[in-house]
Parts: structure tokens; C-alpha cells; sequence
């Protein structure tokens, strides 16, 4: 945890994705969010199909001025469109990715973007426990899942 290394972050998501043999919807959070896409950029197919979606949570900006010198190795981050539905949380003051940042990442990422007002990074340090609007958001995800699967039908 106190020095963070992308490759590591990156195979651990793989392996997971790879040990769960039914569809995923990954939920990540801070470098959670940065992992993901460095995987998404360097996945195989097979995996990626096996992923249905992602809620990303307050990304971490890793390329900011003020970013801890022991996260700079998860830059730069991918801007690639993820090849599965995304939605990206942020917040209107969150120290780690700042307002307009949050919105090019899910712009880049081609996921829908959703700011919170006054919610620090979105964890427990900053209020957040049984966080009943994620599960709202998780739900819109699974609804868009859901309706592309239709689609593809």
C-alpha cells in the first residue's frame, strides 16, 4: 500500500477477472480506477469480454503536480475508450483528481460521469461507510449492462 506498483495492480486485476468464471462488473476506486484502465489497454479480448462494466470511483489523477511520488509509476494514464459500459464517480473536491480532470477521464473513457457535491475522496475518510449512492449508481450501471446486452441479442 505504501508504494503502489502498477504492474503488480494491474496482474492482480487480471487474476481475479481470470479466477471468477462468470461475467464481472468491476468496481474500483482512487488507483483502483487507473489500474483498470491500464488493464482494459493491455487485456486480451477473451478477458475483456468477460468484464460487463466498471463503476470508477474518485480516480486518482496520477499525473497531477501534487501527486505522491510513490503513485507516479501508474502514469500516464490510458485515455483509450474502455470496451465495456463505465461510469465515473468524482466530487467537486476531491484532492486527488480535481473537477475538470474527473471529466476528461470519463470523457476519454467513454463512461458517464457523475459528480458528487462536498464528498471529499469518496471513502470512509471522508464520511462515506455504507454508501447507499453507490449502490444507485451501481444499479444505473447494471440497467445500461443489461440494455446493451439487448441490444446485442
Amino acid at each position: 500500500w505504501l508504494t503502489p506498483q502498477r504492474q503488480d495492480w494491474v496482474q492482480a486485476l487480471e487474476q481475479a477477472i481470470v479466477a471468477e468464471r462468470s461475467p464481472v462488473i468491476l468496481i474500483a476506486h482512487s488507483l483502483g480506477c487507473i489500474t483498470v484502465a491500464h488493464w482494459a489497454a493491455q487485456a486480451s479480448p477473451a478477458l475483456l469480454r468477460r468484464v460487463r462494466g466498471a463503476l470508477l470511483v474518485a480516480p486518482a489523477d496520477v499525473e497531477r503536480p501534487t501527486c505522491a511520488p510513490a503513485l507516479r509509476n501508474f502514469a500516464p494514464i490510458p485515455t483509450a475508450v474502455l470496451p465495456f459500459p463505465s461510469q465515473v464517480v468524482s466530487s467537486d473536491n476531491d484532492p486527488a483528481v480535481s473537477v475538470p480532470r474527473a471529466l476528461y477521464l470519463a470523457q476519454a473513457w467513454g463512461a458517464e460521469a457523475g459528480l458528487l457535491t462536498n464528498a471529499g475522496h469518496i471513502n470512509v475518510k471522508s464520511g462515506h461507510e455504507r454508501w447507499e449512492q453507490g449502490f444507485a449508481y451501481l444499479y444505473r450501471l447494471q440497467s445500461r449492462v443489461e440494455q446493451r446486452a439487448l441490444r446485442r441479442a
